[in-house]
């Protein structure tokens, strides 16, 4: 870091021996008072500092993308908190620090547990020797239509499309694309949006392919939150298809089925069994496509 020797208001510079000793001080009264790297100051136990892979080949990156039942909105407990050498998360500050939940932050203080550290820790045991890097942008209650160049999602004050494609950009130099994982739909289950949805959410995977100059790039969409004190309405069956319909004439994508998974109490987000759960099903999908 370069010093700057500060002029009093004389315009006379202080002598350098005083300097030294004035800037040695301040270092130390800093330096005793904010946490060390890769402490929580929330908490008593430190997290290791993360260690990214010098090789870009061995870092595995997995973009999170969607609403709040990607963004994850579980309960977190001490065992959400434990973190793995091999598992990253690309932080709020732009920083490669250990995944734990929750990833995200579009919502804090609401924000949980999620499917991805699940889904990166399965991918992990699979793949010796590689790092996995998880790219958190998801966005709760954002509609498919603010994922596009220029949205404005009014509830979180952010441009989802925008923000994601810059933190992206910031994170890929790191290590490589490996995956796409989406969950959303819940905003755009209405009369009128439902019809349209499945032309917009090819329109997406499109986009994202195209600006991330991943042609290939897997990508996996969840299906929505199947709970029996919210029954689908027609709106959601259709949403339901488009999400299906990928895989029948898009490449490289799949499904992952939600069948059987429990919410919380408000019946509209999954709790953190089965956000973990699902993070498993989101890695069995991965395998079937039989990526390199």
């Amino acid at each position: 870091m370069t010093s700057i020797i500060p002029t009093p208001l004389t315009g006379t510079p202080l002598p350098r021996r005083l300097f030294s000793t004035l800037a040695l001080g301040l270092c130390c009264l800093l330096t005793s008072a904010a946490p060390s790297l890769g402490e929580d100051p929330a908490s008593d136990k430190a997290t290791p500092a993360a260690v990214v892979p010098k090789d870009p080949q061995q870092f595995h990156l997995f973009l999170l993308v969607g609403q709040s039942n990607m963004a994850g909105r579980g309960k977190v407990t001490a065992e959400d908190q434990n973190t793995d050498p091999r598992v990253l998360m690309f932080d709020k500050a732009n920083q490669w620090v250990p995944a734990k939940d929750p990833l995200h932050f579009d919502k804090p203080g609401i924000a949980g547990v999620g499917l991805g550290k699940t889904f990166a820790l399965d991918y992990a045991a699979d793949h010796p020797g590689v790092t996995v890097g998880l790219i958190p942008c998801a966005v709760g209650g954002s509609s498919i239509n603010v994922w596009k160049p220029g949205g404005f999602h009014k509830q979180t004050k952010s441009h989802p499309w925008d923000d994601c494609q810059a933190r992206t950009q910031l994170a890929l130099p790191a290590g490589t694309l490996k995956g796409i994982l989406w969950h959303q739909g819940e905003s755009d289950a209405g009369k009128s949006s439902a019809p349209g949805y499945q032309e917009k959410l090819h329109d997406l995977v499109a986009r994202f392919r195209a600006d991330l100059k991943a042609p290939e790039v897997p990508f996996l969409v969840g299906q929505l939150a199947q709970f029996p004190n919210r029954p689908w309405s027609d709106s959601k069956r259709l949403v339901d298809a488009a999400h299906r319909s990928l895989l029948e004439s898009v490449p490289f994508t799949a499904f992952v089925p939600s069948d059987g998974l429990t919410p919380k109490s408000d019946n509209v987000h999954f709790d953190a069994a089965s956000m973990r759960e699902f993070g498993h099903r989101y890695y069995k999908a991965y395998q079937g496509l039989q990526v390199k």
